[in-house]
Parts: structure tokens; sequence; C-alpha cells
């Protein structure tokens, strides 16, 4: 684990963010009382960050609440259930 300053950070970005993708755990030091985990985005975090789904998600969770679901009768022909 590196700790380094957030002006050691700026002046040698790529250094950092190489370190990174080969697992090492980098920590920028901002001031007395901050501090920041550099970390790679995965496909996952791309999906927990995009609003549009997370909407999506919300939707569905108030159908669900509000008993605004279609049951599937036969899982083995779900289109005959819904359609």
């Amino acid at each position: 684990m590196l700790i380094v300053s957030s002006r050691e950070f700026r002046e040698n970005q790529k250094k950092y963010f190489d370190l990174v993708d080969q697992n090492e755990q980098v920590i920028v030091q901002r001031g007395k009382d901050k501090a920041y985990i550099l970390a790679p985005i995965g496909d996952a975090d791309k999906l927990s960050v995009n609003e549009q789904l997370i909407e999506y998600v919300r939707q569905a969770e108030l159908e669900l609440t509000n008993n605004k679901v279609t049951p599937i009768e036969d899982p083995g022909n779900i289109w005959e259930s819904i359609l």
C-alpha cells in the first residue's frame, strides 16, 4: 500500500495509475483529514452509477410494492402469461 500526497499524485498520475493496474493499493492524502483510494472501475461498477438503470430499478421496486405485477402461471411458457 502506498500513501501519496495530492501534489505527488498530480505530478505523477501515470505512475500511480500504472501501480493500481498492477493491483497495488494507492491512497491519495489530501490535507490532514481527507484521503481517497485509487481503484479501477469494472463493468459492475459502471452499472451502479448508471442513473437510467437506477431509475428503472426504482420504478420496478415501486411497482412491486404496489402489487402491479403480472403473475407467471407457467414458467415454461412465459409469453402465454404476459400477453
